[in-house]
């Protein structure tokens, strides 16, 4: 049951997110350098944010400081961004859906159950892990492909739930939003495009010549995308030098969209089909979760009988086209006809480059990319 909780301002959840989202996606991006690399930071943050509602000791410690979180009761800000999320109504389409999905045999505390709900929605379902774990695997598997629109599938590879496993805590997110300034298909061409690895490919790239938001500070050009409504925009951040793995992180983020000016521009810019998928669990380690994962976890505020966490499943997608943006997320976590204006400032995507789908009142980080080479998906 959803507890009542003093309306907060989200922001600072939204600021953790980012935190977390940019260095995930770093640390992701250097494994492979050459491989583009999209995720949800929300919806791995939600997932993780629901192990760690019932973490305690040094495991909900460690937890807390990977995934950035304000100190203090997180309740009231996770409530609120969950509202905030929710919230993003008009011309875009964004679902979220957060499960827990528990054993039969082991059904966690009611006390957990309600913490969660009033963070997250999350919903219970209870399977027969025990006596069926691929069954159950296979039943979540269909409910997260459900609820992404059948843009990810098989989150949880065979294998992956075992009989020991009690519990499995899920989120799901799926947007489709136009742009407020759609680009013509005759202006889409082909143009030459650096990758990660130093290798000149043709990129398919839109051009539209208009109003854009833009910034210069020391390090990169940032061009802000808007989606019809207003509420949610693509912002696409080409640094000054190629590299890759380009790194921004949040602070250099806030400074960047707090700079933003309506700019007339000549834009080029990649389409692209982004598609990742891991296991989290190198990752998360590597940022400060190990304990987490170990014998030493303390989950016991989801159960009694809650021991480590044994797996976290994360997949994405993203597709950028003339018309704007399908994107789609899911993370599983186991427990156990104008005339054109003139042109303007020229900027052109045309090296490695990172793409920020956000809540522009939130600055929530709806999904992160890095685009290493436009022409892989």
């Amino acid at each position: 049951m959803s507890a009542r909780v003093a309306p907060v301002d989200p922001r600072p959840f939204a600021r953790a997110d980012t935190v977390f989202g940019l260095n995930l996606m770093h640390a992701w991006c250097q494994e492979d350098p050459r491989a583009n690399v999209v995720l949800s930071p929300s919806s791995v943050a939600s997932g993780l944010g629901m192990v760690h509602l019932g973490a305690r000791g040094e495991t909900a410690k460690a937890m807390a400081r990977t995934l950035a979180l304000p100190k203090g009761d997180p309740l009231p800000g996770l409530n609120a961004r969950n509202r905030a999320m929710k919230g993003i109504g008009g011309d875009t389409t964004l679902h979220i859906t957060d499960q827990v999905w528990s054993d039969k045999q082991n059904p966690p505390s009611q006390d957990y159950l309600n913490r969660v709900a009033t963070a997250y929605d999350a919903g219970l379902n209870l399977l027969d892990i025990q006596g069926d774990p691929d069954g159950a695997r296979r039943t979540v598997n269909e409910a997260v492909e459900k609820s992404t629109r059948g843009r990810i599938s098989d989150l949880l590879p065979e294998g992956a739930v075992t009989r020991d496993v009690g519990w499995i805590l899920t989120d799901a997110v799926y947007l489709k939003a136009r742009w407020a300034a759609e680009f013509k298909r005759s202006g889409t061409g082909r143009t030459p495009f650096t990758t990660a690895d130093a290798r000149t490919v043709q990129a398919t790239t839109m051009n539209r010549a208009g109003q854009y938001g833009l910034a210069r500070v020391p390090g990169w050009t940032a061009v802000d995308m808007p989606y019809r409504g207003g509420a949610l925009a693509m912002t696409a951040l080409l640094p000054d030098r190629p590299a890759a793995c380009p790194r921004v992180d949040a602070a250099a983020l806030a400074k960047i969209t707090g700079a933003l000016r309506p700019t007339l521009l000549d834009l080029t810019v990649p389409k692209v089909e982004l598609r990742s998928r891991a296991d989290l669990k190198p990752l998360l380690t590597g940022l400060g979760m190990g304990t987490a994962f170990s014998g030493d976890a303390d989950l016991t505020g989801i159960s009694p009988k809650a021991t480590r966490l044994a797996f976290v499943r994360h997949a994405a997608s993203l597709t950028m086209d003339e018309k704007g943006t399908e994107a789609a997320a899911a993370t599983g976590a186991g427990v156990g006809a104008l005339a054109a204006p003139p042109p303007g400032v020229k900027v052109v995507f045309d090296r490695p480059y990172v793409l920020v789908v956000r809540d522009t009142r939130t600055g929530e980080p709806l999904f992160l990319a890095t685009v290493a080479d436009p022409s892989r998906s």
